[in-house]
């Protein structure tokens, strides 16, 4: 293992990692010291209101649209002062997936259309209906399994003892981050060098070459398919779209043939690049348990409901 190894793909990643990190966890705090997340929470309260969700789950969902880790070290704040239960927050986290999903939308859209051109509209488009649909299901089980929010503890906001001018909320928000970010550096970057070990020894390639080896529950598929799959599993998704474009180019496969194949390939690799990428994040706000317990909750429902498009779309165009 090289420095450049070293450089490249672990300290630059993780250095671009805690500066997110840092910079959600100054934004939440900012917009905490302001009170600003009771106006952010008035604009999703009456989808929060639906699921029984409450305020500061509708602020975090308003908040997801302009920055995810904001979102969650809101989530994380109000978790350890014991205003959301276990329970709420796995459902608040769940509760973020469409805002979630159209933060990395621009970058994912022109991605994909660079490789499948037009076909890309269709791919993304079943994609957002899958996350939409984590945010409805949500909201309607949230509904059956989640207790109504006291009204009177939900609308007493504490008094405003905040400071008044701008440099005192600034030092005031600075000595709230220094206390949170030690734990986040704390779990972060440590989980993070163990990852990279592990991918770098092969332990996920080999796990993934195993899946690809042994997914014959994917025999419905055009047999071509399986090179686009298989670039999913063992490589990223860019290689996953040019083996798509090379198939589309040459005519050995038809686009909804290979739009399946994209989604099908999207559901095998998820769960194995979410334990890498989405773990060390999670494990900055939350405990090691706590994060685990999220991020496997949030990729069960995300499988689910990318089978579910996969298998609407595979009845309607084929």
């Amino acid at each position: 293992m090289d420095s450049s190894l070293l450089v490249s793909k672990l300290l630059f990643p993780l250095c671009r990692l805690i500066l997110t990190m840092c910079a959600g966890l100054l934004l939440a705090g900012l917009l905490e010291s302001l009170h600003w997340t009771r106006f952010m929470a008035r604009l999703a309260s009456p989808l929060a209101r639906l699921g029984h969700l409450r305020s500061v789950a509708a602020a975090s969902f308003s908040l997801a649209f302009f920055s995810p880790s904001a979102s969650n070290a809101l989530l994380a704040e109000a978790h350890a002062k014991g205003e959301l239960s276990r329970r709420e927050l796995i459902f608040a986290n769940l509760f973020n997936s469409s805002p979630t999903f159209l933060v990395h939308l621009p970058s994912l859209f022109f991605m994909v259309f660079a490789f499948i051109g037009s076909k890309a509209f269709i791919y993304i488009g079943l994609s957002f209906v899958a996350a939409a649909l984590r945010t409805l299901g949500t909201i309607i089980v949230g509904r059956f399994l989640l207790p109504v929010p006291d009204k009177d503890s939900e609308q007493s906001l504490p008094e405003d003892n905040s400071p008044r001018s701008w440099s005192g909320i600034a030092r005031q928000n600075w000595r709230n981050f220094k206390k949170r970010i030690k734990k986040l550096i704390i779990y972060t970057v440590p989980i993070y060098c163990i990852f990279f070990v592990l991918q770098h020894a092969g332990l996920f390639s080999a796990a993934e070459r195993w899946l690809a080896e042994h997914a014959a529950f994917i025999s419905f598929l055009n047999p071509q398919s399986v090179s686009i799959i298989a670039m999913y599993l063992v490589a990223e998704s860019g290689a996953a779209l040019s083996a798509a474009a090379s198939l589309i180019h040459a005519g050995a496969l038809a686009a909804h043939e290979v739009i399946l194949a994209l989604l099908v390939g999207n559901i095998l690799s998820t769960p194995m690049r979410a334990i890498r990428h989405q773990f060390p994040s999670y494990a900055g706000f939350f405990t090691p348990s706590l994060a685990l317990l999220l991020v496997v909750m949030n990729q069960l429902c995300r499988a689910a409901s990318l089978i579910l498009v996969a298998v609407a779309y595979f009845y309607w165009a084929f």
